[in-house]
């Protein structure tokens, strides 16, 4: 028996879904394989689907100043494993697999980020994340110091701000609609990809 995508409705098919959204669909199969089950859930809502990811892709494709893209998605990891969203756990921890080429690193980040063998810098970076998801996440003048000292830039601190914060409604968007995780996104990176 599968397990549903949704608690909510979603499109009977691809093709029953507004053209632009169709389309970004078809570009994330080509590109991964399959759909991921968070595009179907979204669907529910179009103008909402074009939102989220306009912000996604705003804070997460675009060129960080130090920011790496193993590192934003450590946050991810990191914050949805204390959010208990296991949707976002399992595919942004296949990400940070891919970027960082390290096979065991999102595991690590997403049970304890302070055991884990990371930099100064990532620890920082992650507490700084917990301190924005989890506290009242003001950047006080302790925590700017400390992060530019690690090397980040104001730019940096308000993406780790931000993906703290667009993860956050992630998070509570999978948990609302019961959305699990494709079951792909537990091999990626762990598994070498076929040649095609």
């Amino acid at each position: 028996m599968s397990t549903p995508i949704s608690r909510f409705p979603i499109p009977e098919s691809i093709e029953d879904m507004p053209g632009d959204i169709r389309d970004a669909m078809l570009a994330v199969q080509e590109k991964a394989g399959f759909v991921p089950n968070v595009f179907l859930m979204l669907a529910h809502r179009p103008a909402e689907f074009r939102a989220f990811f306009a912000y996604h892709d705003a804070l997460m494709e675009r060129e960080s100043d130090t920011l790496t893209k193993a590192e934003k998605e450590m946050i991810v990891v990191a914050t949805s494993a204390r959010n208990h969203c296991l949707y976002c756990v399992v595919a942004h921890g296949a990400l940070v697999r891919i970027y960082s080429k390290d096979p065991l690193l999102a595991d690590q980040v997403a049970i304890n980020h302070r055991t884990a063998p990371l930099s100064e810098r990532h620890r920082i970076m992650l507490d700084f994340a917990f301190h924005c998801g989890l506290d009242v996440g003001e950047l006080t003048d302790e925590w700017q110091t400390r992060l530019l000292d690690a090397g980040f830039t104001q730019d940096d601190i308000w993406d780790i701000g931000a993906i703290t914060a667009f993860f956050g409604l992630s998070n509570r968007l999978v948990t609302l609609t019961g959305t699990p995780p494709n079951d792909e996104f537990y091999l990626m990176g762990r598994v070498p990809r076929e040649k095609q």
